[in-house]
This record gives C-alpha cells, structure tokens and sequence, in this order.
C-alpha cells in the first residue's frame, strides 16, 4: 500500500487546508481492512478524500488520510439488469465513458464530473429535474468497510436501512468501497439555452420544471435577467459539442470570466456592472449530444459555494428576498446564482428526503470576502425551510440538524452502531452530528462560523 508520511492536502477552492501525518492509498480492499484495524488499534482518526470538491473541511485531518484512488473502475456489469458495481474512487468523468462502452448511463448527473463516486453519493450531489432525485437514490448497494475492517453491505433487498444511511453519509459510518447503480440504456439530450427576464422566467417555472426532463437557470445579481438550460431526450445526431462549445465554455466562461473575477477581487465595485454584462453577453443556442458529455461543464474559475434545498413551492420567493438583501447591502457579488430542481426521496440525511426541493446555490470568487454575503444568504434560506447541501458551506450544527431531518435519530443510531469509537469524526464532523452540552457560565460556545 502507498503511504506518504507527510502530505499536505487541499481541497479544490484552497481554502481547506490538512496536514495529515500519513497519506494512505490501499489498492485493495484487504490493504483498506489492515489500514483501518490500523488506525483503531492507534486511536486515530481517519478521513478519506476524493477530489476535494467539498467546500467545509469534510475530509480534513491531521491523523490518517486514506485516497480511493487506487480502487477505481468498473467492478461488474450486467446489461440486462440494467446495472452496475462501480468502485467507490472513480471519478463521474471516467465513470460516464466507461457506461457508455456497455451501452448505459447513470439517469442523471450534477454540472461537475470531478467528483469520485463515493464522495458524491455521500455528500447528496445532484443535478436537476423534478422526476429525479440525488445521485444517491440510483445506489441500489452499497458495500463499506468500518472502522473494525468489517465489510458490510446495504441494499434494498438486504439490509434497507443501512443503504437508506449510507446513501448519503459524509463517510462517518465507514469507507464506502463499492457502489451498485441502477442505469438506463445510453441516451442522448438536447440542451437549450434561453435568456429571459427573473420574473417571466418565476412566472412560468412550474410549467418549465414539469416539462422539461432537466431544467434550471442562473440569475445575474444586480440584474432582472436569468439564463436557462433545459434539457430533454432526443434521437438527434451530436450537434454544436465541437469547437464553438469549446469557446463559450472554456474562452467565456472560463478564461474571461476569470479574468474579469481577478479585477472584480481587485475593484468590488466593478462586481454590479460585471454581473449585468455577463447578463448581456449570455450565449443563446441549442447542443446535442450523449448525456454523460452534456451533462458536466468544465469549472476552471475557483470559488466558494453555499447551497440550500427549500421547499419547491418556496423557492421563487426565496430567490426575490434574496435579490433584495444584494440590491439593498449594495453587495460587491458578480458570479451567478444557480437555481434548480430536486425529486423528494426518503434517504435519511438527503436534504430532499420528504418532498420536492429547489436547490439554490450562491457562490463567491476565491479570495474575495463571504460575509455578510454567505450569512445573510443562509438567513434567508432557513427562513424558508431549507436545509444545506452537505459539501457546501453553511453554519448549521447538530442541534439545528437534528430539527430538519426527520431520520435524523436513525442515522445516529446507526452511526454509533458502526462506528461507536468516533474514528470517522474529524472536528467538524462533530460539530454537524454530536451536539454540544450548554457551557455553564451560560456564555455561549461552540458558536458555528462558515469553514
């Protein structure tokens, strides 16, 4: 097994710095087993990472760090069934091609395919569409290994409720090493592109979101406009994926708008009249083309990023007030608000278990301040219900959690079932699942800040 004694680790945005004294990648699952009981017997505490596309400090620390890097691929195909079991460290892009060369795909993706599966899944990412819900609801297995070396496997035949909590875990039940998916046979989609005005845009969204297989926009701050991106199954040959794709995507959207997000951390007042240009200059059309390669934009432009889930019904009024707290604080904030759909489900901790979700997700560029951006933001997404999607950033701890989700005491027992010694919580782990007792100075303690 490859081990670096010392290593340090950051996440994609650079802001999660770690120092973990040894750095493991097992290449099976007998060296994860042995690394594991390792770590028991020392009384350290283990983080495993993937892509680091976690924006809290998931995966940070300073003891045992462990790297699926090495258990990657596709395990097992069975066409007819209609699925597959997929190593937990494959990242989504790989994973797309690979599906494809069986002739399937994964109903839906999120618009990053950087992600390893198991860091996906676990943390609840999604993609969009009313009639489909998080990446972790196509697991119809799952297999971990806890801190012990025990192997386990949850399923929806065998052992439901450990699959209802390992579908979405933040890996504090164990190492997830296999995933069994639930696929479609390979598809294509059409995606249009739309520019329209917020409030025609809010007007029609139900009907957009009930006709559409995918649907979602980005709002501009500082602006009444919104871009949509609708997409659909389609028979058409792949059409505009080449080289003009490539311009808008990697020249725009990329380079450009980095550029132009280097100035704005330089000149914040320029961030208004930034956000109502790129409002102007987005690009209309229509692609065609396999799922896998539509769904997924490349993020080359570094940022941070909070997301909330509220209740369907409540979204477009949260995105208004949200859109007078910016307008009213004159706040220096350029980058696009996303705002998409989510199917309710009944897996334990998904911020969707219950009922229908819109996501809504506000980013800020690296480097330049999250406050009271972020704060105010998560105010009023609270206020409307919402709960955080778990690899963003957000303020919430166990005694606010505890409220939100109705398993909540059942993803605890399990937790502790599993992992009674606490060896897959890190700092802030703790802080999202064990709840502080009240200092007794009746100051206040442990108050939770964004990470």
């Amino acid at each position: 097994m490859a081990s670096v004694k010392t290593k340090t680790w950051r996440n994609w945005s650079g802001a999660v710095v770690a120092h973990p004294s040894e750095f493991l990648q097992p290449a099976s699952v007998d060296a994860l087993k042995a690394a594991l009981r390792d770590a028991q017997a020392r009384s350290r505490t283990v983080r495993v990472v993937g892509s680091g596309h976690s924006f809290p400090p998931l995966c940070a620390t300073d003891e045992t760090m462990l790297s699926l890097a090495a258990l990657s691929g596709v395990e097992a195909v069975e066409a007819s069934a209609r699925e597959a079991t997929v190593w937990a460290g494959t990242n989504l892009r790989e994973l797309g091609a690979l599906l494809a060369s069986h002739g399937l795909a994964m109903e839906n993706l999120g618009d990053i395919n950087k992600q390893s599966l198991g860091g996906a899944l676990g943390t609840g990412t999604h993609g969009t569409g009313v009639g489909l819900g998080i990446l972790s609801t196509q697991a119809k297995a799952i297999t971990l290994v806890t801190a012990s070396g025990e192997e386990l496997t949850g399923s929806e035949d065998s052992a439901p409720e450990l699959l209802q909590a390992a579908r979405v875990s933040l890996g504090a039940l164990g190492v997830v090493t296999r995933v069994r998916l639930r696929l479609l046979p390979a598809y294509r989609l059409r995606l249009t592109r739309r520019n329209l005005g917020l409030e025609e845009c809010l007007a029609g969204l139900d009907e957009a979101r009930s006709r559409h297989r995918h649907y979602e926009f980005f709002w501009f701050p500082h602006s009444e406009r919104v871009m949509t991106k609708a997409m659909d199954l389609t028979d058409e040959a792949p059409h505009g994926v080449g080289v003009g794709r490539w311009l808008n995507e990697m020249v725009m959207e990329n380079a450009v708008f980095g550029a132009v997000s280097r100035a704005c951390r330089m000149h914040p007042a320029w961030c208004a009249p930034v956000s109502r240009l790129s409002a102007k200059l987005a690009s209309e059309g229509v692609l065609a083309g396999q799922s896998h390669a539509l769904f997924a934009t490349p993020r080359l432009v570094r940022f941070q990023e909070m997301e909330y889930g509220v209740p369907v019904e409540r979204g477009p009024d949260c995105l208004r007030e949200l859109s007078e707290y910016i307008t009213r604080e004159k706040l220096p904030v350029h980058f696009p608000v996303e705002y998409r759909f989510v199917r309710g489900d009944d897996v334990f901790l998904s911020p969707a278990h219950g009922g229908d979700r819109a996501f809504i997700a506000v980013h800020q560029y690296q480097g330049m301040p999250l406050e009271p951006y972020f704060s105010g933001a998560e105010a009023i997404f609270r206020n409307h219900g919402g709960r955080p999607h778990w690899g963003k950033l957000h303020t919430q701890t166990a005694a606010t959690l505890k409220h939100l989700y109705p398993r909540w005491d059942d993803f605890q027992r399990v937790r502790e079932q599993l992992d009674p010694e606490g060896r897959f919580l890190n700092p802030y782990l703790r802080r999202l699942f064990v709840e502080e007792r009240p200092a007794r100075t009746g100051s206040e303690s442990g108050t939770a800040r964004l990470a």
